[in-house]
């Protein structure tokens, strides 16, 4: 079990699933670099965690994360801002092995949309507004923003949005294949544990096999794809799991999944 304590975020088990809060809620959890850097050390508990298999990441039902820490940016130059490095946090959450729901109300601005689209599924309330509105402030976004927006949407709508910084509502998201789904606000937090408790049911070895599968069609031609996701699919026949599931499917019973 999770014994670290944060000032910035705030961590729960609910069984099999770990749930990560960020908690700035007097700037709307704006993602400072202290921020960032407990949210990583919460992530990578739970990835280490043998009796967690999903992971929840959720901020207020006023904010998800409405941008950057802006008062930490503003005087930086190319060099410092270089040199600090401090996009290297954001890629070892892109590196965290068990699948991550995001669950979004309010807003979702900027590092906030970015933080949300590394995860790898997004629950969104009713009132979640998603948008890079970096382009107000002098900058583009930089921490995948255009590039996984774009992925996402598609070049057109991406390229309206970061230009004109201006967001989109959830049920659009939604409907542009952004967002999962989209409930009221008083149950998108319910609606992320169902998901997260359906996942967790699920074989812990295929799953993370399922993810690393999927995320590889970003980096790869799919020739190359598809050669991983065979590898992927061979190297499960090793597993305790695998031969449970097919024996319990075969004797029409539930299986009993361990993660081996």
């Amino acid at each position: 079990m999770m014994t670290l304590t944060f000032k910035n975020v705030l961590t729960a088990t609910e069984g099999q699933i770990g749930v990560v809060t960020l908690n700035r809620p007097s700037v709307l959890n704006a993602l400072s670099h202290e921020l960032m850097e407990e949210l990583v050390a919460a992530l990578e508990a739970f990835d280490a965690d043998d009796n967690i298999r999903v992971i929840i990441l959720t901020g207020s039902e006023r904010a998800f994360a409405a941008g950057a820490d802006i008062k930490e940016m503003s005087d930086e130059t190319s060099v410092s801002i270089m040199l600090k490095d401090r996009f290297a946090t954001w890629d070892k959450v892109k590196n965290i092995k068990k699948p991550i729901i995001a669950a979004v109300s309010g807003f979702a601005l900027g590092g906030g949309c970015e933080l949300a689209m590394t995860c790898d599924i997004i629950i969104a309330s009713e009132s979640a507004q998603f948008g890079q509105p970096e382009i107000n402030i002098g900058v583009i976004p930089g921490a995948g923003g255009t590039q996984r927006l774009t992925r996402a949407l598609g070049k057109y709508k991406a390229m309206e949005m970061i230009l004109s910084g201006r967001p989109m509502t959830a049920s659009e998201a939604c409907d542009r294949g952004l967002v999962n789904k989209v409930v009221p606000v008083e149950l998108y937090l319910d609606e992320a544990r169902a998901l997260a408790r359906e996942i967790a049911s699920k074989p812990p070895l295929a799953v993370r096999m399922a993810k690393e599968a999927v995320l590889k069609t970003y980096d790869v031609p799919i020739s190359e794809g598809l050669q991983f996701e065979r590898k992927n699919f061979y190297a499960l026949f090793s597993s305790q799991d695998q031969k449970e599931g097919m024996k319990a499917f075969l004797e029409k019973r539930p299986a009993s999944f361990v993660g081996r």
